[in-house]
C-alpha cells in the first residue's frame, strides 16, 4: 500500500507569498500529500495554485479577521495546531516557522520538519514584539512576557515531536541547535531562478526590494545612501514607509509596492542589490544574482552562504560585497569597496551561482532526504 502523507503549514493566505510558501508549493509538486494549516484563504482564491483544493484547517479559520493576520491570536496558535487529527497518515511533513512542527503524532508515524526558523516571536524578536505591540510596560507587559515565556517552553517541548529537522540554511541550523538542542540537515529553499531575466548591462542605480518593517533595516540603507548621494530605488511597503519617506533625500526614489514584472525589470537593471537585514536565508539575494546583479549585504545569516565576497573569492567567482557591522557607516564603506571591485565581477557567473539554489536542486535534495529518513526510521509499514 502507498504511504499516506500529510503536509502541515502555518497559514495560507493571498498575502503569504514568502519563502516558506515556495517550499510548500515545491513539496506538493513532488509529494502527493494532503494539506493542512491553521487557516486557509487560498483554496477560494482563483489566482492561487491551491484554488478549490481540500485543505484541513483549525478553529481559527472562523475567528474574526483571521485572514488578515492570525498572528493576533498568538496565545492560541499552539493549542490550535494540536487539534489537527493526523492519525491516519504514515508520514507527516511540516513546513514550520511558528507552530506547524507542534502537530501531535503517534510513535508509528514519521515526522520530518522543514524549519524556516524557530518561532521568532518567542526567541529572536521577543523585545521587538513587546515594543511594537505596546506591551513593554506595566501589568500588560508582564502578562505578555509570561505568555512569551510559556511559548518558549511549548516550542522546545514540541521540537521533541519531530523525528528529523531540515534547516533552510546553516544559520538556521545553528539557531535550531541553540533553541532545541537538535541537529538539522541543511537544504536551501527553492528559488525560481529561471523566472528572473538576466542582463549584463547595468544602469546607474542601486536597489532594495523589501517589506518596510523595522528588522529589515531599510532605514539604515536610506541613511547610508543619503550620505553617499548615490541613486537608490526602494520597492516595497509596510509600517516603516512614512519614516523612510521622511528621512529620504532627493537621490532616493521610493516606488512602494510594485508587481512582479516591474520588480524583475529593476532587479535586472540595477548596479547592485543592497540588503541590510539578518535573514535566515534571503531569497531576494539569490533572485538578484539570477539577474546577474551583484549584492551588497550584511554578512550575517543566510547572506554569508549565498553571496561570495569578491574580496576573498577566487578571480571571477565573486558575487558581491559583505559588510560585517549593521550600521550605515559600514554600508557606506561597503558600497565604496564595491565600486572599486565592480569591474571584476562576472555577471554570467552570478547567474550560474544562483543555479545552486534552484527549485530543481531543492527537489532532488529534499526527496533524497525523505527517502533516507524512511529507510532509517523503524516504523511498521515504512
Amino acid at each position: 500500500m502507498p504511504l499516506k502523507y500529510a503536509l502541515v503549514h502555518e497559514w495560507l493566505t493571498p498575502k503569504a507569498t514568502g519563502g516558506s510558501e515556495l517550499v510548500v508549493r515545491e513539496i506538493l509538486n513532488h509529494v502527493a500529500a494532503d494539506l493542512y494549516a491553521l487557516i486557509d484563504f487560498e483554496s477560494v482564491n482563483p489566482d492561487s495554485y491551491l484554488y478549490k483544493r481540500q485543505i484541513g484547517t483549525t478553529i481559527l479559520q472562523h475567528f474574526p479577521a483571521s485572514r488578515h493576520g492570525v498572528q493576533k491570536y498568538l496565545p492560541l496558535l499552539p493549542l490550535a495546531i494540536e487539534q489537527l487529527d493526523l492519525r491516519n497518515y504514515d508520514v507527516i511533513l511540516s513546513s514550520s516557522h511558528t507552530v506547524a512542527k507542534g502537530v501531535l503524532a503517534t510513535p508509528e508515524q514519521l515526522h520530518i520538519c522543514y524549519c524556516h526558523s524557530p518561532m521568532r516571536y518567542a526567541w529572536d524578536l521577543t523585545f521587538d514584539y513587546l515594543h511594537q505591540s505596546n506591551l513593554g510596560h506595566g501589568v500588560a507587559g508582564w502578562m505578555a512576557r509570561y505568555l512569551l515565556h510559556r511559548l518558549r517552553q511549548w516550542d522546545v517541548l514540541s521540537a521533541n515531536r519531530v523525528d528529523y529537522f531540515i534547516a533552510n540554511s546553516q544559520h538556521t541550523a545553528r539557531r535550531i541547535w541553540r533553541c532545541y538542542r537538535r541537529e538539522a540537515a541543511v537544504i536551501y529553499p527553492p528559488v525560481n531562478v529561471d523566472n528572473f531575466p538576466f542582463s549584463a548591462e547595468k544602469e546607474d542605480f542601486y536597489l532594495i526590494v523589501s517589506r518596510l518593517v523595522s528588522y529589515k533595516q531599510v532605514s539604515l540603507i536610506v541613511q547610508a545612501f543619503n550620505e553617499l548621494q548615490k541613486p537608490l530605488v526602494v520597492i516595497g511597503t509596510g509600517p516603516e514607509m512614512k519614516n523612510i519617506q521622511k528621512i529620504s533625500k532627493s537621490n532616493i526614489n521610493i516606488l512602494g509596492w510594485q508587481p512582479d514584472d516591474v520588480v524583475k525589470k529593476y532587479m535586472s537593471a540595477a548596479k547592485a542589490f543592497v540588503y541590510a537585514a539578518c535573514e535566515d536565508f534571503g531569497i531576494a539575494l539569490v533572485e538578484a544574482q539570477a539577474c546577474g546583479t551583484p549584492v551588497i549585504a550584511y554578512g550575517m545569516g543566510g547572506a554569508s552562504e549565498t553571496v561570495r565576497d569578491i574580496r576573498s573569492s577566487p578571480p571571477g567567482t565573486g558575487t558581491g560585497v559583505l559588510f560585517k557591522q549593521q550600521t550605515a557607516a559600514a554600508l557606506v564603506d561597503a558600497v565604496q569597496e564595491f565600486e572599486t571591485y565592480s569591474g571584476k565581477i562576472d555577471c554570467a557567473y552570478l547567474k550560474t551561482h544562483a543555479g545552486n539554489f534552484s527549485s530543481q536542486v531543492f527537489a532532488q535534495r529534499y526527496l533524497d532526504f525523505l527517502r533516507m529518513c524512511k529507510e532509517n526510521k523503524i516504523v511498521p509499514g515504512l
